[in-house]
């Protein structure tokens, strides 16, 4: 599949995912069901998958963990807050630049309009 393929199915899992459970639940809860609902469009899809860091030679073999990981392509960072933040965007780009990932999203399900809280990123 092409990435923008893969990003648009998510999408619209996504919007599935916000439109049976509306917004105030636990990341967890949406992590959980969208992961579900990837699979279900026939995506291959990961959750909290670990990633390592290297820095001058040491290596943390679980420096953090991704949401979830789609096609082996598309990180994916699920938040339940307020409003999106530039701490958060930061931590989408970091996660491509470390994993070496080619597109990320950043969704954010604790809003009326789930078009306000998605974001797509690009390494």
């Amino acid at each position: 599949m092409e990435l923008n393929d893969i990003t648009y199915a998510i999408i619209g899992a996504s919007y599935k995912v916000h439109a049976a459970l509306g917004p105030g639940l636990l990341e967890s809860v949406y992590e959980t069901c969208l992961l579900h609902e990837c699979r279900e469009e026939g995506l291959k899809a990961k959750t909290q998958v670990e990633v390592p860091v290297v820095y001058n030679g040491l290596i943390m073999p679980v420096a953090y963990r991704m949401d979830l990981l789609v096609e082996e392509k598309v990180v994916v960072e699920i938040k339940s807050v307020e409003s999106l933040r530039p701490l958060h965007q930061a931590q989408v780009l970091t996660y491509l630049r470390t994993a070496q990932l080619p597109v990320g999203l950043l969704i954010n399900f604790n809003t009326t309009n789930l078009r306000e809280g998605i974001k797509r990123f690009r390494r």
